[in-house]
């Protein structure tokens, strides 16, 4: 039978819930008849047991300096290693050696330092884990970090956020390998999302949204949460949800109990407060990720709803 060869380039300290998201994904894809299947191992230096940035151990099946080519996909995980497995010659050279030999090229989290020491990202657009892509960009000025989305593509080579957008990661590789019906009957298997786009930005998972039962109310948040600097006026909510404009505010009210316009305003700010709280990114460029268009739009949302402007919000929480 043929197969994909997709090899996971694992170091000490690498995180298992992104090893286990990647091979889970592969594995499901195999019950349920991915032709052709996916033969898919764990690479470390030497070969040897590493211990994951959990403390638990995981034994690999192949010695990262053994491996050839050709594979389907090379994938580099990330963890609290990245940084050591960023700056070991031995591993930077092996993952570019490799990825020569490879039809694409993947790394999860912070594994894009890897990518990125091995020159596999110079001149690429690329994402990592958002509280790391600042000191990505200043590392490597050569790669055009983008900090919002979960994964992207620039030709055969993906980048993805944090963790568990290796999930998002592995169902996009299985849905151009094998269709969409199969992507979605892998993910209904591992019980997550039926799928998040690329695109969505990385913050919309940390702004508390409610679930409304009416579909299209929750439909039209989840498009405000995964694209909070596009145009999301009434009335182009109410367009991109083929409803009026009058009945959308009333479905809002309804299940919501405000406008469209205050909900979004929400949102924003929401999103905000998280960045300011997270990361040391300067008000305006804070206010254009979060779709305000100036920062002074930012300060007077953020008075309204914390009562305190962004910048003493953002000291209270370094105090903390």
């Amino acid at each position: 039978m043929d197969r994909r060869r997709v090899v996971i380039v694992a170091y000490e300290a690498a995180e298992l819930l992104e090893i286990a998201s990647i091979t889970s994904t592969l594995e499901s894809a195999n019950w349920h008849g991915a032709l052709p299947y996916y033969e898919y191992r764990v690479a470390t230096p030497g070969g040897h047991p590493i211990s994951t940035a959990t403390a638990l151990t995981l034994h690999a099946q192949l010695v990262l300096e053994r491996v050839t080519g050709p594979l389907d996909s090379l994938v580099v995980a990330g963890g609290i290693g990245y940084a050591d497995a960023a700056a070991n010659p031995l591993i930077v050279g092996h993952v570019r050696r490799l990825a020569r030999e490879s039809r694409r090229v993947a790394s999860v989290c912070t594994g894009s330092y890897v990518l990125a020491a091995a020159g596999l990202l110079d001149g690429r657009r690329a994402t990592t884990h958002w509280s790391h892509a600042q000191e990505m960009a200043e590392r490597f000025p050569d790669v055009v970090v983008d900090p919002d989305p979960i994964f992207i593509r620039d030709g055969d080579v993906a980048t993805s956020a944090g963790i568990t957008a290796a999930l998002d990661l592995m169902l996009a590789f299985v849905e151009e390998d094998n269709g969409p019906e199969l992507a979605r009957t892998v993910a209904r298997n591992l019980v997550t999302y039926l799928q998040r786009p690329g695109n969505q930005a990385q913050m919309s998972m940390f702004v508390e949204a409610p679930s409304p039962a009416n579909s299209l109310v929750k439909r039209t948040i989840e498009h405000i949460a995964a694209h909070l600097r596009d145009d999301l006026s009434s009335a182009t909510l109410a367009l991109g949800a083929g409803v009026s404009e009058r009945h959308l505010t009333r479905l809002f009210l309804r299940h919501l109990g405000q406008t469209p316009g205050r909900y979004v305003r929400q949102t924003r700010t929401e999103a905000a407060a998280h960045l300011l709280a997270s990361t040391s990114l300067p008000l305006a460029a804070v206010a254009t990720r979060c779709g305000f268009g100036t920062a002074e739009t930012l300060r007077q949302a953020f008075v309204d709803r914390y009562g305190i402007p962004p910048s003493r919000y953002r000291l209270t929480q370094a105090a903390g």
